[in-house]
């Protein structure tokens, strides 16, 4: 049986400038195997992982799958530090050098359309994210008995309480409002100085990894020469304001923007899957 090969992006070919070769999936080192004027960037990887049946199982386990993700993304960075890439989904394998053979064959026309597309170009994530107040009324304190007997009725906590409550509903409405104008004016203003832009869904729950409601999910394609121009822009928009914050990742091999679509025609023999949210940080 043929050996397994990891497929982590296609580029043309390159010179590595001497540098070492980074460290792939499973701690092997990946390499370039270069093909018909295309280069992809392989490692080998062990039958036992990412065959078929084992590797839908693989897909399940959460720690294994960060782990791959994270070899993954770190191979697809030292190659995009060097040359243009287009950059695979995570799990994509071949069977032997023939099957990588395959892969560029078949893909030719799709991969020299997104290299010649993508050249000089990097991905910026902007996900911004809003800090409801907390509800202060109800977190403070418990909603009051019923008034005691006999009282004059010029008092009134009950009142105090409800007002409290209609206060801290209204200031949570006008930040959650904050929060979707500055959303549109973001996605607005930095589709201004990009290259091109995707909306993403907003993540939620253990995706998110970080506090607040994820209102914003985008990616940006910007020329690299303009990347200090980009970031200093969404410095400038992102407001001193509690209630929301700003969060700015990159500069990434162009993920988003590597419109493989049709690949799903690719060999039948090649074992291909994609985890939500693999890239590393994303």
């Amino acid at each position: 049986m043929n050996e397994l090969i990891y497929v982590y992006a296609v580029a043309r070919p390159f010179e590595a400038g001497g540098q070492a070769a980074p460290t792939g999936v499973g701690g092997l080192p990946a390499r370039p195997f270069e093909h018909g004027g295309l280069t992809a960037v392989v490692s080998d990887v062990r039958a036992e992982d990412f065959e078929e049946a084992p590797l839908r199982r693989r897909l399940e386990d959460l720690e294994w799958l960060a782990e791959t993700a994270r070899a993954h993304e770190s191979v697809v960075r030292a190659v995009s530090a060097v040359t243009g890439v287009v950059p695979l989904r995570l799990a994509t394998v071949c069977r032997g050098e023939s099957g990588v053979r395959r892969l560029l064959d078949e893909g030719r026309h799709r991969f020299t359309t997104n290299l010649d597309r993508l050249e000089g170009r990097v991905e910026w994530g902007v996900k911004l994210y809003a800090e409801p107040e907390p509800d202060r009324a109800s977190a403070a304190e418990p909603a009051p008995g019923p008034p005691p007997r006999g009282g004059d009725g010029t008092a009134s906590p009950g009142r105090d309480y409800l007002r409290r409550r209609m206060r801290s509903r209204q200031t949570r409405e006008q930040n959650w409002a904050r929060a979707d104008a500055l959303a549109r004016q973001l996605h607005t203003e930095l589709s201004r100085c990009a290259d091109g832009q995707r909306l993403h869904r907003p993540q939620s729950g253990q995706l998110a990894r970080a506090s607040g409601v994820n209102v914003l999910n985008a990616a940006f394609l910007v020329r690299r020469e303009e990347s200090d121009a980009f970031v200093g822009q969404v410095e400038r928009l992102t407001p001193r304001d509690a209630s929301v914050r700003v969060e700015l990742t990159g500069p990434w091999a162009p993920y988003s923007f590597a419109d493989l679509s049709e690949q799903q025609d690719a060999p039948p023999r090649q074992v291909r899957q994609e985890a939500h949210e693999g890239r590393a940080g994303a």
